[in-house]
């Protein structure tokens, strides 16, 4: 099991910090045993593993980027992890340094991705765990756009549930794609600007992103906004979509998302659903998002619905109704043998796994955009509902 070609099996970790700035981490004088087991997932850049902890048998998930990487990303994502480090629903790095011939980032060990969740309940979430789970998700982009960080890779795979006592707390990962928008001082804005390379997954992004346009706050709202439909709908109209090429495929994502009124594609679900899109896609790009008018749109939305704040989500009761099942059957089999049968139940997935391949995953540098149509000079001149950079921040729920 505990086993990985290329890297010896016992990773002596010890602080590198000639490889790294002074601030960068504070590494108790010890040093740090690992042993690397079977993967368990990827990101952006690099391959996620189970390790453990030799001295104190604690579990933790080890990022490997081979030092060959032709865009090596790993230090930098590091680096995003450090900024954040505090945030609720923000992993915690451990360590981060060069062992073998890899790159190695030591982090926190999460449960199951949403994606991972959302195949465990037949690819169908009920309007209640959908709004549970968007009022964390909308304060974690939250949090992020506060340490002056987009992330511009929201989707499924990259929210993680917790473990044990943090089961009902969802987490954010994978920030290799993530990019500062504002100077931490002045808080001065990145420019705008056009002809930009499509960044993120292709099935998310925002129709802004698809033109070429560089990316701010209102994007990762925006994707969440498809990340959210595609939770109750099962899927979104531009999924599976054929072509020859990935730009060819990526325009026609584009196009269907473009003559796509959120109207038709938030059809049959609450009105809350469509609005939400429709505010995001109406920000200018500098634009502050209201983050706490967003919340309250699902929050009212969920009393009105008389739902409870139990965090019963869906993958509870599925889990809840395989294992009563499961004591019938044995209680059957007790009955009618004499003796106990184990008979096979689904499981929740116990550890984010790897993503099945998507024809729609974009990578960094695929394809260059033009410049942006008639769409992004409408939105530069349309109002929007926006709290200004001057005003407090909303309180935490979570």
């Amino acid at each position: 099991m505990w086993e990985h070609a290329g890297l010896a099996q016992l990773l002596t970790f010890t602080p590198l910090y000639n490889a790294l700035p002074v601030h960068f981490y504070r590494l108790p004088s010890r040093r740090h045993l690992y042993r690397i087991g079977k993967k368990i997932g990827s990101g952006s850049f690099g391959d996620i593993y189970l390790g453990i902890n030799i001295i104190s048998g604690e579990e933790v998930a080890i990022k490997l980027e081979s030092i060959k990487a032709k865009h090596p990303q790993l230090e930098y994502e590091a680096k995003v992890y450090k900024t954040l480090a505090g945030g609720v629903g923000v992993p915690f790095v451990r360590w981060y340094g060069q062992e073998c011939d890899y790159n190695a980032m030591v982090i926190d060990l999460l449960g199951p991705s949403l994606e991972d969740l959302f195949n465990f309940c037949n690819r169908k979430f009920s309007l209640k765990t959908v709004l549970l789970l968007a009022d964390q998700m909308i304060s974690r982009i939250e949090y992020i756009h506060s340490r002056n960080f987009i992330h511009r890779d929201i989707k499924p795979d990259n929210f993680l549930m917790g473990i044990g006592k943090r089961g009902n707390q969802v987490n954010v990962i994978d920030f290799g794609l993530a990019k500062k928008y504002r100077d931490p001082k002045t808080h001065l804005h990145i420019p705008y600007r056009e002809n930009k390379n499509l960044t993120g997954t292709a099935r998310y992004t925002s129709i802004n992103t698809h033109l070429g346009v560089e990316q701010s706050r209102r994007d990762d709202l925006e994707s969440l906004g498809y990340v959210l439909m595609y939770f109750l709908r099962g899927s979104l109209p531009w999924q599976g979509l054929k072509a020859a090429t990935k730009k060819q495929k990526y325009d026609r994502i584009m196009e269907k998302k473009m003559t796509t009124p959120t109207e038709l594609l938030c059809r049959g679900f609450p009105s809350e659903m469509a609005i939400y899109l429709n505010c995001c896609r109406s920000l200018r790009f500098d634009d502050k998002p209201d983050y706490s008018y967003l919340r309250k749109l699902f929050r009212d939305l969920f009393v009105r619905e008389g739902f409870q704040y139990d965090y019963i989500f869906d993958w509870s009761i599925q889990q809840r109704t395989a294992d009563e099942a499961q004591k019938i059957s044995e209680l059957k089999s007790s009955a009618a043998t004499g003796a106990p049968q184990q008979q096979p139940v689904q499981q929740l997935p116990r550890r984010k796994v790897l993503a099945q391949g998507e024809e729609d995953e974009a990578g960094l540098r695929d394809t260059t955009r033009g410049a942006a149509g008639s769409y992004q000079q409408a939105q530069q001149g349309s109002s929007s509902r926006v709290r200004r950079e001057g005003q407090g921040q909303p309180q935490q729920w979570y």
